[in-house]
């Protein structure tokens, strides 16, 4: 997980400009993960979004894409589903966190996107998650 991002300081002394929406660094904002078959927010994943709510709040037009995907268990249709949970849980806590809902768009790709293809509890950990996704 990376740190939220400080201005960078030009050779002057004088911070730089913020980076436009699309230049956000890739790894800027963090992905957050779950537990097997849940939906809920975990407190880790809880100090991931509040770290890329800050990094939110310094770029005003960032909206983001949140991605709920899951392990290869379960039926497609249910994977979806729980992916789409998973978005959602991500929306609503960055709403308390006071990102407008305009801001914020969710989709589900259930276990269709695996970030790792293994067969084993540790690589199932890693697909079980919500990827935030600067537009």
């Amino acid at each position: 997980m990376a740190p939220p991002l400080a201005p960078a300081i030009s050779s002057q002394s004088h911070p730089s400009p913020m980076p436009a929406a699309s230049s956000l660094p890739t790894g800027a904002l963090g992905d957050v993960f779950f537990d097997y078959d849940r939906f809920t927010l975990r407190s880790d994943a809880k100090t991931t979004l509040e770290s890329n709510a800050r990094v939110l709040k310094a770029r005003d037009g960032t909206t983001l894409l949140i991605e709920g995907h899951c392990d290869e268990r379960g039926t497609l249709a249910y994977n979806l589903v729980l992916g789409e949970r998973r978005a959602q849980s991500v929306k609503r806590y960055f709403q308390e966190l006071g990102i407008p809902v305009s801001r914020l768009h969710i989709t589900s790709y259930g276990k269709e996107r695996p970030f790792c293809q293994e067969h084993r509890e540790a690589c199932w950990q890693q697909n079980r998650r919500a990827h935030v996704v600067a537009q």
